[in-house]
């Protein structure tokens, strides 16, 4: 009976979220307090419950979620993301400027949403083809495959930070971890690229103008501005970590104190933030204002969205899967294979990686311990394994299956051979980098 409830209130997400049209957070919401009920809870429990989970999941990742959206719009707006890429593609040359594309776009996805990289940098790739001779398909899937890997798997991006919450997996070590699994699966989408390039091709219809900078030369930041919002945070959480380490690597001093405080997610990320401020200058008051107030209206509905996700597994958890499943025999990789497929199942259906991420966190956190997912490692690895489902695949019911379609001239049918295939090619390497991992670490 507990099982079919499940089975019933993910079905309701789905088909509320896609037929219906009903945001992630009236879904969620509504599917924990269902979910409540038929579980045979008392109205008391259900609402204690959901408070409990809402509130845990967020206490520690909402400012953390608000910090990131701002680091990322001060890159957008100031041209910092161009000058991102530019710098890639100097380090790399015109003749990688398929691979530079398609590690800029990975830099670039960490604290900028995929949709919004992608409308941004896709106004390069015909530049770039030009210059190059290389079909600008190549540019537009490896530059689409590129985003979509740190979208999946690299705090402060939303979908990985809740899910680490959700399963109180270690952030620095999801970090760490995620961006071994990331970059090559960001190249992964790369040699797809090159591959499917040969064989399918853009529609005429292109503009012969190029998209306007969003600002003048002379008030764009350097690379080393640039860089240092989003490297300077990733490097002090990651450095948090390794000073908890059971060795205890940095001792237990000042320094460890020092290291342990800036490297809170909230702390480095905030410190991200006024380095963030720095790429503004030059550029009236007023309109930074605006940019937050605008970076904080997209932190809002991804918090709601978390938070609801929070308050469904918080149900959840009432539940005793193991004894149900009969999941006593599962191995960590049979675990990790299990939130993986549901991940998976969730994206393909409903569309949006981060809902499937948050939904899978939510059902996959009573079932570590029966998985023996327990140790620091393993929990990140758990979250990477939902990542890994979460990215497989991107389709018509995914916006930014369309962003890339239609910034790049494809039809649906050339869409689905290019984009959609390589989602479905990076997520298996990443399954198995991960079940990789899984072994080297165990």
């Amino acid at each position: 009976m507990e099982l079919f409830v499940i089975l019933f209130v993910v079905l309701f997400i789905i088909v509320a979220t896609v037929r219906f049209k009903l945001h992630p957070v009236f879904s969620l919401t509504i599917a924990a307090i269902a979910s409540g009920f038929f579980l045979g809870l008392a109205p008391e429990k259900i609402i204690s419950q959901m408070a409990e989970g809402f509130g845990k999941t967020l206490s520690g990742i909402g400012l953390v979620i608000a910090f990131g959206s701002v680091i990322g719009i001060f890159l957008e707006k100031t041209a910092g993301t161009k000058v991102l890429t530019d710098t890639v593609l100097k380090w790399v040359g015109l003749k990688r400027s398929p691979l530079a594309i398609n590690l800029a776009g990975f830099v670039v996805s960490i604290p900028v949403f995929c949709d919004s990289g992608f409308i941004i940098l896709s106004s390069l790739n015909k530049t770039l083809s030009k210059k190059s001779g290389i079909p600008v398909l190549f540019f537009a899937i490896a530059l689409a495959s590129g985003l979509y890997a740190a979208h999946v798997f690299v705090p402060p991006t939303p979908g990985p930070l809740a899910a680490a919450a959700i399963l109180d997996a270690d952030l620095g070590t999801v970090l760490i971890l995620g961006l071994l699994v990331a970059v090559p699966v960001s190249v992964t989408g790369y040699f797809w690229a090159r591959f499917i390039s040969g064989y399918i091709s853009i529609s005429e219809k292109e503009e012969d103008n190029d998209i306007e900078e969003i600002t003048g030369a002379d008030k764009k930041p350097s690379a080393l501005r640039a860089f240092l919002p989003l490297v300077v945070p990733l490097v002090l959480i990651a450095l948090k970590s390794v000073a908890n380490y059971p060795t205890r690597p940095f001792g237990k001093g000042i320094f460890f104190e020092i290291t342990d405080f800036i490297g809170n997610p909230i702390i480095a990320l905030l410190i991200g933030v006024f380095l963030a401020f720095s790429l503004g200058k030059g550029h009236p008051s007023k309109e930074k204002n605006d940019w937050i107030g605008e970076a904080l209206k997209q932190a809002g509905l991804i918090v709601l969205i978390t938070g609801a996700g929070g308050a469904f597994g918080a149900i959840l958890r009432t539940v005793d899967f193991a004894s149900i499943l009969d999941l006593s025999s599962t191995s960590g990789i049979g675990g990790l294979l299990i939130c993986f497929g549901i991940a998976a199942a969730l994206k393909t259906a409903q569309g949006s990686s981060t809902v499937s991420i948050i939904t899978t966190a939510a059902i996959a956190a009573p079932l570590l311990t029966t998985f023996g997912l327990e140790t620091v490692s393993e929990k990140a690895l758990g979250v990477l394994a939902i990542g890994a489902g979460a990215m497989t695949v991107s389709h018509i019911n995914d916006s930014y299956f369309w962003v890339v379609s239609q910034f790049s001239n494809l039809d649906v049918k050339n869409a689905l051979k290019g984009h959609t295939l390589a989602t479905l090619c990076q997520g298996l390497v990443g399954i198995l980098i991960i079940m990789g991992l899984y072994l080297i670490l165990g």
